[in-house]
């Protein structure tokens, strides 16, 4: 039986997926991006769980998954380092009719585990840091080869996919990065495009892990955001 390294768990989140959805949050990433609000999950001491032990605390609450459409959601981190306990995880859950979603930065390789676990997974949530690979590795540490590669993977293979972009003045909020995000987009059938707006409430995590944070950029206004957002509704994009 597969076992998971993981660093918390939500029960009832409302903002990893359709409905209401139990959140695991596994441990450890590939990237360490500059505005990541969960810096305490890179590394360092993670609780442990195996793949019975996940679904059965997840059906204490499937009546609540159930009504609102929602379902079990793995986030991090990055969940796809720990594949073989997502397929175990997930063929469980497909037999109790659980609607799963991975969120992920999807730097990985187009593995055979890969298209394995796809197979049990009903909605991917990929995070674009940024369409520019030299300040993808700014932001992230690594280039965006393989996530735009997975992108492609994902929409050949029919995978239901949702679109998460954080606006970040100075970076993926200009005039410049949001026409060439509409134009890239428009390629591929989305389930959703979710923007969300950069913060920086994570700075407290930095300071007592020892961290530095490094990023300087303000917090868009709502009108900035709502602005944007008219913008990709205009070109027809269904967004959160």
């Amino acid at each position: 039986m597969e076992i998971c390294n993981y660093h918390s768990i939500q029960t009832m989140g409302t903002l990893d997926g359709p409905g209401i959805r139990y959140v695991l949050f596994l441990q450890g990433c590939c990237f360490r991006c500059l505005f990541c609000h969960n810096p305490d999950t890179w590394s360092g001491k993670a609780n442990t769980m195996t793949t019975d032990e996940f679904l059965q605390d997840v059906l204490k609450y499937k009546v609540f998954y159930d009504s609102s459409g929602g379902g079990v959601t793995v986030s991090g981190g990055e969940p796809l380092l720990q594949i073989p306990f997502l397929i175990e995880a997930f063929k469980k859950f497909k037999e109790h009719s659980i609607h799963t979603a991975v969120d992920t930065c999807g730097y990985i390789d187009i593995t055979d585990n890969l298209k394995e676990l796809m197979k049990y997974t009903n909605l991917v949530m990929l995070d674009i840091k940024h369409l520019n690979n030299t300040i993808h590795k700014e932001l992230t540490g690594k280039p965006n080869d393989k996530v735009l590669k997975f992108l492609d993977f994902l929409q050949e293979n029919n995978v239901q996919t949702r679109i998460r972009q954080v606006l970040t003045p100075g970076y993926t909020m200009e005039e410049e990065y949001i026409s060439g995000l509409i134009k890239f987009l428009k390629n591929y059938k989305l389930e959703k495009l979710e923007l969300l707006p950069y913060h920086d409430m994570a700075r407290d995590k930095y300071k007592k892990l020892g961290l530095e944070y490094k990023l300087n950029a303000r917090t868009p206004t709502k009108e900035e955001i709502a602005k944007i957002k008219e913008r990709f509704i205009q070109e027809g994009f269904d967004t959160i």
